[in-house]
């Protein structure tokens, strides 16, 4: 399932048709109606994204069917719908796992690295956060919005002195106070990205009780002690994590969020960190299958891929 942002009204569950949609839609509707496509940007049309016309997005959200209706966007009305390429693409509301958490935070880390050390000049992204975040089908990760971006210092330069501007709770302390523009200044906002990957929460939450609405004032008694680590994990991953790769990336975030600039990582030495902790993927444990005849010695046969158990151990495989 996919989530598409829709600017025609919702059609009658299942018995109206598209001349009622057409009567009632936004002017901006008639320029993707029918079988036209929209103009498209050129780095859209050599392939770098798809464009779906009118007709696709009702096929998708069955004529914008109630059922498929989740609710309000910035730009107008939300649908779930199915892309018809045999791929379910699951909507916000079923949480990512562990592996998919981590293939995100390195591959938007790979993208803060080319901003950085390959862009000549270097760029300062600015506007790091989890909204500006968008992901493929294979939840490949690319980063958004470039409106805020600066062109990084130069030469003997150390900043780029400039009005504060980002979102709130993203922002590194030091840049809001002073005003001075880094490349530190994003690898501070990548920390909290981190740390909302880690913990399923948003930096800023109205709806959970007063303590808990800031994500870094919530976290910073667990960061602070390596043992309450495991305390910030998001409930919906049910455990299915790895001790080990965890504490590591909670401490590439707490590097990340270091109140002082010099002591944050630059962001090459981030994306080598985080390949480290890709390394050490989740893998469920696999129970034995047992057979149906005994072995003859008496006692119950099973085969199986041996797993690897929480104490380090792994399961005998008899015979």
């Amino acid at each position: 399932m996919g989530c598409f942002g829709c600017f025609a009204p919702e059609a009658d569950e299942g018995s109206e048709d598209l001349k009622h949609s057409k009567a009632n839609s936004n002017p901006s509707d008639d320029t993707s109606g029918g079988d036209a496509k929209r103009k498209v940007a050129p780095d859209v049309a050599n392939g770098y994204a798809h464009s779906f016309t009118f007709k696709d997005l009702l096929a998708a959200t069955g004529y914008f069917n109630k059922v498929n209706f989740i609710g309000e966007g910035g730009f107008g009305k939300v649908y779930k719908g199915k892309i018809n390429r045999q791929v379910n693409v699951p909507i916000g509301k079923q949480p990512l796992d562990w592996n998919t958490r981590v293939r995100i935070a390195v591959g938007v880390a790979e993208g803060l690295s080319y901003l950085h050390n390959v862009a000549d000049p270097p760029i300062i992204y600015r506007d790091m956060k989890a909204a500006n975040i968008l992901l493929g089908e294979d939840f490949s990760p690319k980063l958004s919005d470039f409106g805020l971006a600066k062109v990084g210092p130069v030469g003997d330069r150390t900043h780029v002195s400039t009005r504060v501007m980002g979102t709130y709770g993203y922002c590194a302390p030091d840049y809001v106070v002073s005003g001075k523009l880094t490349m530190k200044s994003d690898i501070y906002s990548f920390g909290v990205l981190l740390l909302e990957l880690i913990t399923g929460r948003r930096i800023y939450d109205a709806a959970k009780p007063k303590p808990e609405q800031n994500l870094l004032t919530w976290s910073r008694p667990f960061l602070h002690d390596k043992r309450k680590f495991h305390l910030l994990v998001d409930p919906a991953l049910h455990g299915r994590y790895p001790p080990s790769a965890l504490n590591q990336l909670v401490v590439i975030s707490i590097m990340c969020l270091q109140d002082q600039p010099h002591v944050r990582p630059i962001i090459a030495d981030v994306v080598i960190g985080l390949k480290h902790v890709a390394s050490q993927p989740y893998i469920p444990e696999r129970l034995p299958v047992y057979m149906s005849s005994p072995a003859k010695s008496g006692s119950p046969q099973y085969v199986g891929t041996p797993s690897r158990r929480r104490g380090g151990r792994r399961s005998a495989q008899h015979t």
